[in-house]
């Protein structure tokens, strides 16, 4: 496994970072097409055996249950100072006031309750999960600030947003001496570029790593055409909505990633994540598993190193997409 820094910070992440919300009891909340424990457990396994040392979940997937099978694994099998453990915080967790958002009292009440699901005494890294247009954007960078100054975190980071409120964000940060966003959890893959008009130069320019979500394009970029459907795929209500208007485009798109997997030997997935990883700003994508091989697809992505003729051959065709809200 190969390690980078998050950003501009001294933390050494991974350079693939294993995304949980596979993890979690069917039966409570959303998804419903998650692992339940003892399925979970073997992969989390696998994953710090090859080296994985970044591991993002939030305290919504499955409502907690991913942070707590997440915690109980790692607490077994790794050392707590040898790994970096991602939270969010936003989504609503119970009816009535107060029961999401980014509010001091949310946030202050969220993260107590992350921290014994995952238990352990810090987060390394607590992000923002997408904006709250309802709370001041200085209420929670102060509350967040405070649970750094406090040890409950280490690190903040943000999730899809509009890129002029990630500048506020950042411009805050500075100019009242709250801590600063470290990273941003955006949608970017080959299949969607959208990210590279405003917001991946603006991570670039102030030091923030890129550690996006749906590297493989909720899978487009990883399986063979006419491959049987999966529960995920089945039931999966965004994957038509981010890319069900350019699926004669990104035919094109998924079939010269294909020809590149095949000039390079290795599976498809593995080439898209190397194009990920091969972008400045970019730290460590995000990456699902549902079996120990994908985590091997995953951990060859660090050993490609793409030319400029695959680069060509893998981009060239790429069209503007139509904004879908801030996903």
């Amino acid at each position: 496994m190969k390690y980078t820094k998050l950003g501009r910070t001294g933390l050494e992440v991974s350079r693939i970072c294993l995304g949980c919300m596979t993890f979690g009891e069917p039966d409570r909340g959303e998804p419903k097409w998650t692992l339940i424990e003892d399925v979970s457990r073997p992969l989390i396994k696998k994953a710090l055996d090859v080296g994985i040392n970044f591991f993002d979940t939030s305290n919504s997937y499955s409502l907690g249950s991913s942070e707590e099978i997440v915690g109980r694994a790692l607490k077994e099998y790794a050392k707590r100072d040898d790994v970096v453990i991602a939270t969010k915080v936003n989504t609503r967790m119970r009816p009535g006031a107060n029961g999401a958002g980014l509010s001091r009292k949310a946030i202050m009440t969220e993260i107590d309750y992350s921290l014994r699901r995952l238990q352990t005494d810090y987060v390394d890294l607590y992000q923002i999960h997408r904006w709250d247009p309802t709370t001041p954007i200085e209420e929670t960078l102060e509350a967040l600030t405070d649970l750094v100054r406090i040890g409950k975190v280490r690190y903040i980071g943000a999730s899809s947003m509009h890129a002029w409120k990630f500048a506020k964000s950042l411009y805050l940060s500075d100019r009242k001496g709250y801590a600063r966003f470290v990273s941003m959890q955006n949608h970017y893959n080959l299949l969607n570029r959208e990210e590279e008009r405003e917001m991946v130069p603006l991570c670039e320019a102030e030091g923030v790593g890129l550690i996006p979500w749906a590297p493989l394009a909720r899978g487009l970029l990883a399986r063979e055409q006419g491959e049987p459907e999966s529960v995920r795929k089945n039931t999966d209500l965004l994957r038509p909505v981010l890319y069900g208007d350019t699926e004669e485009v990104d035919a094109k798109i998924i079939d010269a990633a294909a020809a590149v997997a095949r000039r390079h030997g290795v599976p498809r997935a593995s080439i898209a994540l190397a194009w990920l990883m091969a972008q400045p700003a970019v730290a460590a994508p995000i990456v699902g598993v549902s079996r120990e091989s994908q985590i091997d697809d995953a951990v060859t992505a660090t050993e490609v190193t793409l030319t400029a003729e695959d680069i060509e051959d893998m981009t060239k065709a790429y069209v503007p997409h139509k904004p879908h809200g801030f996903v």
